[in-house]
């Protein structure tokens, strides 16, 4: 016999298997010598009030062993013999869309511009060393994507466009933890996501898929009003419908859409900083109580959300026990990202704080750059399809000529930001390349910088202890999604003009974040094989 209860149980209860047992004979009645196993479904910590529950969804096997796995696994045949389409870009999309096409029996060729996850790794540690960031190689290109050094969160609003279990048990084939399909906010850590990469890389080849990296997709082919493949930075060109996933930061590629008269449209995007706060203050805000997290409880996590002056003010990729990186993708950049190892143990917990800007806020005289622009580096025209690109472009030169032309970042503390101070002295920080001192109340674009202080102010009356010096901000947090879209047809999802071209994931401007992206590329994946089924 099998039960389900729903519980709000303390979270020494919730933490071990015994107390959770004793608990329900208990408080259900049940008799401790029928109970043969239980297991968690659902679980959320509820922190709102001063006593902290965790609640849970228990399934409890009475008399019976469990019968079903923990996950459901999928079946990939080999295609080594079926049509072919092409994958470009290894991040979630591709990834996914790849894994996808397996499943429906055509052939991925997965072109991937940066290096595998193991690799990439020896160059992300090169930019704190070194200064030195390889543009091929970087937290934003290479095997997984921006999000394999991320964090692995997986939580996402965007349920309505397909499976986010489906997304989660293809992470748990491939080796991820079961507990991504219990937790309420579920995240694998960048120490373990690597190696799920891998295995989905595996298994691509295994079924008689390819994956070629250090291939940098240069062009398009295009024939008539089709795209017929892709040419690459090694020579070789893939036939086959292509599936472009290539991520946000592909600014070349942007660049040559443009140029080729590809259709496409400035986004929407959020700008700010990185805020890194001790761990132990977070814990010990967000839980209401001195002691912090204590024994049973992870590193707390906060969500901030205001309006200010008719645009969003909020925080944006929280990584609790986490660290700061540097995540420029070429030369004269700074911009900075979040990541958390899967037990979030650092000492500190960061997040973005940014603001809401749209296309027609470019006008703005408020966003103006004191860039040092020359003739060999003139401003570009902000109204032009790619004039959010060019702001992110010209914000993170900014910073990058703030922080002394190197990859150590600009950096304020928190209370001295909103009172217009400079910082004399910065607290410790786990942003490897270091920080300088500087007023970023000052060279900030006010657009940004006086929304960011009053957000600030009012979460500090939200939270209190939130709003302190001993926090530090640094910047710029610039890549939180994609400055343009490619624009596609909302039933085909291939691209409005040319047919074969399916813009996918985030750097389309079609998702924000790992599970939306990998959606989409599975959406991508069953519209190639709709195309292809409709020519047979």
């Amino acid at each position: 016999m099998i039960q389900e209860y729903p519980l709000r149980v303390p979270p020494e209860v919730a933490a071990n298997e015994q107390r959770l047992k004793h608990y329900l004979v208990h408080e259900k009645g049940l008799d401790a010598r029928d109970i043969t196993a239980t297991r968690i479904l659902k679980r959320s910590i509820d922190a709102r009030q001063r006593t902290v529950f965790v609640n849970l969804h228990v399934r409890v096997y009475l008399n019976e062993l469990p019968q079903e796995d923990e996950f459901e696994n999928v079946v990939y045949p080999h295609v080594a013999d079926k049509p072919q389409v092409v994958v470009v870009g290894a991040g979630p999309a591709g990834l996914f869309a790849a894994l996808r096409l397996i499943e429906l029996g055509l052939r991925p060729i997965v072109v991937e511009r940066g290096k595998d996850v193991r690799e990439r790794k020896k160059d992300l540690a090169a930019i704190g060393r070194e200064q030195c960031v390889n543009p091929e190689s970087n937290y934003s290109f290479g095997e997984g994507g921006a999000g394999a050094y991320s964090d692995g969160k997986l939580y996402t609003r965007s349920k309505k466009r397909g499976s986010v279990d489906k997304i989660l048990n293809v992470f748990c084939r491939h080796g991820a933890s079961t507990s991504i399909l219990i937790d309420a906010h579920p995240h694998i850590g960048t120490d373990k996501l690597p190696r799920v990469i891998e295995n989905m890389r595996n298994t691509i080849l295994a079924c008689g898929g390819e994956v070629h990296f250090e291939t940098r997709m240069d062009a398009l082919i295009i024939g008539g009003d089709e795209v017929k493949g892709i040419e690459t930075s090694t020579g070789h060109t893939f036939l086959g419908p292509v599936i472009l996933a290539t991520g946000h930061s592909a600014r070349d590629v942007y660049r040559w859409l443009a140029a080729n008269r590809v259709e496409i449209e400035p986004k929407g995007i959020a700008v700010g900083v990185r805020l890194e706060h001790p761990a132990a203050l977070i814990d010990r805000i967000q839980y209401h109580s001195r002691e912090g997290r204590g024994k049973y409880l992870p590193a707390a996590e906060y969500n901030f959300v205001t309006q200010v002056d008719g645009r969003g003010v909020y925080s944006f990729c929280m990584c609790p026990g986490g660290f700061i990186v540097p995540a420029a993708s070429g030369p004269q950049q700074i911009v900075v990202n979040g990541m958390s190892p899967s037990n979030r143990g650092s000492r500190w917990s960061n997040s973005g704080m940014v603001v809401e800007l749209r296309p027609e806020d470019l006008d703005d005289k408020s966003l103006n750059l004191c860039s040092d622009n020359t003739a060999d580096n003139p401003l570009p025209h902000f109204s032009s399809q790619l004039g959010m690109m060019y702001f992110q472009e010209n914000l993170e030169r900014l910073c990058w000529q703030q922080g002394n032309m190197q990859q150590t970042a600009p950096a304020q503390r928190m209370e001295d930001f909103t009172r217009k101070k400079l910082s004399y002295d910065l607290p410790k920080s786990s942003y490897a390349p270091g920080l300088v001192s500087s007023p970023l109340h000052f060279w900030l674009p006010p657009f940004i910088s006086e929304r960011l202080g009053q957000g600030f102010r009012l979460f500090g009356k939200y939270s209190r202890g939130f709003l302190t010096n001993d926090a530090v901000m640094i910047g710029v947090e610039t890549r939180t999604s994609a400055p343009v879209r490619i624009i596609r047809d909302k039933e085909t999802l291939q691209h409005v003009r040319l047919k074969g071209l399916f813009p996918c994931g985030e750097g389309a401007g079609y998702a924000g974040g790992i599970v939306s992206a990998g959606i989409d590329g599975e959406r991508c994946a069953e519209a190639v094989k709709a195309l292809l089924s409709g020519r047979a």
